[in-house]
């Protein structure tokens, strides 16, 4: 058997996607491969089917337990005997499963990296015939990442310590340069075949808003999506906790994960949403990493995340079947405040020297500053994010909610003014918040008690509405005008820009064209069209039944319905509208081991429907 047949009869696929092929001939050809490639990219494959094709054991590395539980659960139900070591196995169930690991029963093993050294593992590993070690989630061993693992940096420690040294592949999703030579580095990878094949994720629709109320606009955002599953990400547990209350009052079968909550409810709550009982899930970024649920439609960020290789990586657990989805970021001016807040109180890491630790801070900081940048620019918000990963496009997508969006260039020269002169009359004592509250004439008490409420410029901006304060100061930050420091606690200080200010007029700023209600539902059409292109061929009809079907399987089979098959499937059963099992096994995502378990059920359904 050959890579391509291994592809049709396991997998469901007749051809390879971007740089799955290369990676997988250097893997067979025993040489190391490195692979940054997107979510929904086609990571996996590149390491499942070297292993089917090689002689011995491939391992998994992999940092969370839900993501090998998806992975192992997926490989099963495709005909691939598979099995995973984590804490969530009993002691019977760990020393079952090296027994028959022992047997040569798996092909395929993940394995949490802090199990490598455990002496019952280690001792199997050198005995056994492993052929190749995979890195999965390979950003987890660099320090520069935003997931550093300390236990990765064994990795390459337990690959010394194997009787022969098995070929080695490392994947990741995300990886700025410097992360790429932390992996290359900490894995010690031997002349890799490296391959990254971009991070533009075509099927999804970007976008930024600034509502006023973040709730209403989430619950009107579900309510237009009754039918989708989904994920809204908040920066607190308090959040979390209000916002899944709220939706549950409204009607809303919501469900919520974050690390308050007891280890039972947590993976009741992740199988809830993964089985689509509560198709809403609120959480922090606790959740999600390793999460393979494939119908994902939408990612809402409630709170803006603190940088862009967070953003990307929650961003992108939607689409991961390659369908249409949406990926909204709710901003507020306070986000970045509250972000600032966490980076100054986070847990000293301890692997790190005093030096170190100062570096990473200030780094955080950084990406803090461009995810504001992201959230505040009137330009290409997918450019934007190519850029970031050092990739240079086209400054136009058509995709996303600026490039939908007509800016005009406004005056602001005299609320600039106002701004820079209560920043200097107040002197630069004082974080954006309480500048803006100032001007804007706010009654808050907090006011009366530092003084503001008596400041020469208290009410100058009465009559601007406070969004377009927070706009404006956001633009004096980004040029240069005025400074927000990076501290715990952030102010707003002058700079040597800042007296341009009063000599040089005007003073511009591209700004959103305020639309009226007609022109409003103009552009909310146009964002919806543009995030949601199915094929013009779908039976939509019978697409509803199909899911019907699945969602009935699942639960008779106790697993998740996006393992029975994705929507792509289903979408393209539902276009192809197959009779025969020789056309069932032409839909996408059908291989021949769920053909037979699941062919007759789903052409049954076909035919009743034409």
């Amino acid at each position: 058997m050959d890579k391509y047949q291994v592809l049709q009869k396991y997998f469901g696929y007749d051809a390879f996607r971007e740089g799955q092929k290369e990676l997988i001939d250097s893997l067979l050809a025993g040489k190391d491969a490195f692979g940054v490639m997107p979510t929904g990219a086609g990571k996996s494959l590149c390491y499942q089917i070297p292993a089917l094709l090689m002689e011995g054991i491939t391992l998994v590395v992999s940092p969370l337990i839900s993501l090998m539980k998806d992975q192992v659960g997926t490989l099963n139900q495709a005909g691939v005997h598979a099995a995973f070591f984590n804490s969530s196995l009993s002691a019977g169930q760990y020393y079952k499963a090296l027994e028959l690991a022992r047997e040569g029963r798996y092909r395929i093993i993940y394995v949490a990296p802090e199990r490598l050294l455990l002496e019952g593992f280690l001792n199997f590993a050198m005995q056994a015939n492993i052929s190749m070690v995979t890195v999965d989630e390979a950003h987890c061993v660099s320090q520069w990442g935003q997931d550093f693992r300390p236990s990765y940096l064994k990795i390459a420690e337990f690959i010394r310590m194997l009787p022969k040294r098995p070929v080695v592949g490392a994947f990741t999703a995300t990886a700025t340069s410097e992360v790429k030579e932390d992996i290359l580095a900490a894995l010690d990878l031997q002349n890799p075949t490296m391959v990254t094949t971009g991070f533009d994720r075509k099927n999804l629709f970007y976008a930024v808003r600034m509502p006023k109320d973040k709730f209403t606009e989430t619950l009107m955002y579900l309510e237009e999506h009754p039918t989708e599953s989904g994920i809204i990400y908040c920066l607190a547990r308090k959040t979390v906790e209000e916002v899944c209350d709220k939706l549950l009052r409204h009607g809303i079968r919501a469900t919520r994960y974050h690390a308050g909550l007891s280890d039972t409810e947590r993976r009741q709550n992740q199988d809830d949403f993964l089985y689509d009982v509560c198709p809403v899930m609120v959480a922090t970024n606790a959740f999600g990493m390793g999460i393979d649920k494939s119908n994902v439609r939408f990612v809402i960020h409630y709170n803006m995340p603190k940088n862009i290789e967070s953003y990307y990586q929650e961003a992108g657990r939607a689409g991961r079947d390659g369908e249409e989805a949406n990926c909204i970021l709710l901003y507020a001016p306070q986000d970045v405040v509250l972000n600032q807040f966490l980076i100054g109180k986070e847990v000293e890491r301890e692997v790190f020297e005093q030096e170190d630790r100062e570096l990473i801070k200030a780094r955080d900081r950084e990406r803090l500053r461009q995810m504001a940048f992201y959230c505040t620019t009137n330009g290409c918000l997918r450019d934007f994010i190519l850029r970031y990963f050092g990739e240079y496009t086209v400054h136009y997508c058509g995709k996303c909610s600026n490039c939908l969006t007509e800016f005009v260039d406004i005056d602001i020269t005299e609320m600039a003014q106002a701004l820079v002169a209560c920043v200097k009359s107040c002197g630069q004592r004082f974080g954006m918040t309480v500048i803006a509250d100032t001007l804007h004439g706010s009654q808050s008490a907090k006011l009366k008690q530092n003084g503001m409420s008596a400041n020469s410029c208290f009410g100058r901006l009465s009559e601007v509405p406070m969004y377009r304060i927070r706009q404006v100061m956001q633009f004096l930050n980004q040029n240069g005008y005025l400074l927000v420091t990076d501290d715990q606690y952030p102010v707003v200080k002058l700079t040597g820009k800042s007296a341009e200010i009063f000599t040089k007029a005007p003073i511009m700023m591209k700004a959103a064209k305020e639309l009226n209600k007609q022109s409003a539902s103009v552009k909310a059409k146009k964002e919806k069209k543009s995030a949601s292109t199915a094929p013009a061929d779908t039976d939509y009809g019978l697409f509803e039944e199909l899911r019907k079907l699945r969602l009935q399987i699942a639960r008779q089979e106790r697993i998740p319905p996006y393992i029975v098959f994705s929507d792509k499937s289903l979408k393209d059963m539902s276009a192809k509208k197959p009779t025969t099992r020789e056309e069932f096994l032409k839909v996408n995502g059908v291989g021949e081991n769920k053909c037979k378990k699941y062919g007759e059920q789903f052409l049954e359904a076909i035919k009743n429907t034409l």
